[in-house]
């Protein structure tokens, strides 16, 4: 009868003994999931709510699993905020550890669109970060922090470049800050510098520049003239009369900038102050940038092009003339057309 006692316990304790190695071998080594899963674990969720998020998301083939590797991993207690990615090819533990260690997956992060009022661009940055608007906003305003990176809050517009970029979910408004000073470091090259230079342009004045061609024109391939335009004027002392930067004045809140509006007093408004505002007046965009740092003057530099009006066909691109008289021919089918629009302010 002991014989059969120790044979029975020596079987229990081998189907123990198997049990807990193919827990292991389960836990460790074997693929848990079905789907690959984004998973944000935001500072107020608790391990269970993450648990019950990945089994429906990642489409958990083993519960008992994922809550043992939780357990033994004390992810109640080490659970990290973040963005993280889970693969099929993940173990339940490797899942626990990534979330213990914040492992996290990078987000992408897009600048785009319109990107002239700081409260917009706050929301836009912060609907993809774990970040809250007003703090963005706060830190567009705050001259003493943007001093860091060298710009302030009348020309952090410049600072700031469109484009998509790979951050932490998790990043604080100074990495986002951090990530846009390499950008705008990388675009700066010594060859744009020294084509600025020659223009008779500074960086921030290029950035200033290409932010009004940019208010005044989405159309990429007619920035250039744009651009040369303005520049011709510069180069003859005469007034830039750039409407964009009368919208400025009123926060862009104007449907069609009208005679009245032309007496805003502000230096910004560049039909009552000579040469460049003070700052941007929008994000410039890239292509904006290399149209100031190449642009086309329509003849020679100071020569060329000194007026530009949209197009009456209302196609988003504009009508180029050198003189005042042929500026005049396409300002007025212009004007007939807002007016019969019937867009009057």
């Amino acid at each position: 009868m002991k014989k059969y006692l120790l044979l029975l316990a020596v079987l229990v304790l081998c189907a123990l003994a198997g049990l807990k190695g193919y827990n292991y071998v389960r836990d460790n080594k074997m693929s848990n999931f079905t789907k690959t899963y984004e998973l944000y674990v935001y500072p107020e969720m608790s391990e269970e709510e993450v648990f019950e998020e990945i089994c429906n998301g990642a489409g958990v083939k083993n519960r008992a699993s994922l809550r043992r590797a939780f357990a033994d991993k004390q992810v109640r207690k080490y659970l990290s905020v973040g963005h993280y990615t889970i693969s099929p090819e993940n173990s339940s533990v490797y899942v626990a550890r990534m979330l213990n260690n914040a492992w996290q997956t990078p987000v992408k992060v897009t600048l785009s669109g319109s990107l002239r009022i700081k409260t917009n661009i706050a929301a836009k940055v912060s609907s993809q970060l774990l970040l809250d608007s007003a703090a963005v906003y706060k830190a567009l305003c705050d001259d003493e922090l943007l001093s860091r990176w060298g710009f302030n809050s009348r020309n952090v517009f410049s600072l700031l470049m469109p484009a998509t970029y790979e951050m932490y979910w998790t990043a604080s408004v100074e990495d986002f800050f951090d990530k846009m000073k390499a950008v705008y470091d990388g675009f700066w090259t010594a060859e744009r510098v020294k084509k600025a230079a020659a223009l008779g342009l500074s960086k921030q004045e290029a950035s200033i520049l290409a932010s009004i061609v940019t208010a005044e024109s989405n159309y990429a391939p007619e920035m250039p003239k744009v651009a040369g335009v303005y520049l011709n004027r510069l180069k003859i002392g005469m007034l830039l009369q750039a409407d964009p930067t009368v919208a400025y004045c009123y926060d862009y809140k104007l449907n069609r900038v009208l005679n009245v509006h032309l007496q805003v007093d502000s230096p910004y408004n560049t039909y009552r102050h000579a040469g460049l505002p003070p700052g941007p007046i929008c994000v410039p965009a890239r292509e904006a940038l290399e149209a100031v740092l190449n642009p086309d003057f329509g003849g020679a530099w100071g020569k060329g092009n000194l007026y530009f009006c949209a197009n009456a066909d209302f196609s988003g691109t504009h009508a180029f003339a050198r003189t005042l008289a042929e500026h005049n021919r396409n300002a007025r089918a212009f004007q007939k057309e807002l007016n019969r629009r019937k867009i009057m302010k």
